[in-house]
């Protein structure tokens, strides 16, 4: 199986190529021209590289680079400067989702494709009538207003939601939302809820990168688990030891 990462060169997409690889999976990265990866990923013939800008790949050309895969997964996400925040393109995240939907639905395979997406437990799934208190209401809009970003992975995650749903012949999608993100180098027990059990906003959790890598590595590997998770918004946290 051959799996397309978009944002492979960011912290968490590093950790998903990494589990993916350990896994037996094929993996093809498009990458911008100047992302730096490991070194030891140019010389793996489990990996092929597309050198890159999504925000300038037609439908036509994406519909050519996802012909040999099964699955596409995402870790795209805005950098931490304020060209990164505040500049174009704003919907980066959103553009290449319906980039990718777009050409799986041109692309004649006839394959059903696993599409998993990383998103944030600061999105609310609507599905689900996920509630906010008055407090997180309001300081979520200030995110949503003062940090484009945000609303940039809720867009990302409605568009498979609403326009993709949950009976598209040809996507399948799981959106995969990690709390405060932390690094770690190993893998450790980690938890899987519907819906958060704490506040995004005034009591947080953590999720290792290296344990968000691992679920969406295994979502992508293990059919029993995407049965359990298909069309649905996952909260991953690091388990606690109290």
């Amino acid at each position: 199986m051959t799996t397309l990462v978009l944002g492979a060169s960011g912290a968490t997409g590093k950790e998903l190529v990494n589990q993916l690889i350990m896994m037996g999976q094929n993996v093809k990265l498009i990458l911008r021209l100047n992302a730096k990866i490991p070194e030891k990923w140019e010389d793996n013939n489990r990996i092929s590289i597309v050198r890159a800008s999504i925000s300038e790949i037609t439908v036509t050309e994406m519909a050519g680079y996802i012909n040999d895969c099964q699955s596409v997964a995402s870790c795209l996400g805005h950098n931490i400067t304020l060209s990164g925040i505040f500049g174009k393109p704003r919907k980066l995240v959103t553009n290449a989702v319906a980039l990718i939907c777009k050409a799986i639905e041109r692309n004649s395979s006839g394959n059903t494709f696993k599409f998993v997406l990383m998103n944030t437990t600061g999105n609310r799934n609507k599905n689900l009538n996920e509630t906010l208190a008055l407090t997180e209401k309001i300081a979520m809009g200030l995110i949503r207003f003062l940090i484009p970003p945000q609303s940039d992975n809720e867009d990302a995650a409605d568009y498979l939601r609403l326009h993709i749903g949950q009976n598209n012949k040809k996507i399948q999608w799981v959106a995969v939302r990690p709390d405060s993100l932390i690094n770690d180098s190993n893998v450790t027990e980690y938890e899987l809820f519907a819906s958060p059990t704490r506040s995004p906003i005034f009591n947080s959790g953590k999720t290792s990168r290296i344990n968000v890598g691992s679920f969406m590595a295994r979502l992508i590997v293990e059919n029993d688990l995407w049965e359990s998770w298909k069309g649905q918004m996952p909260v991953i946290y690091n388990k606690s030891f109290i």
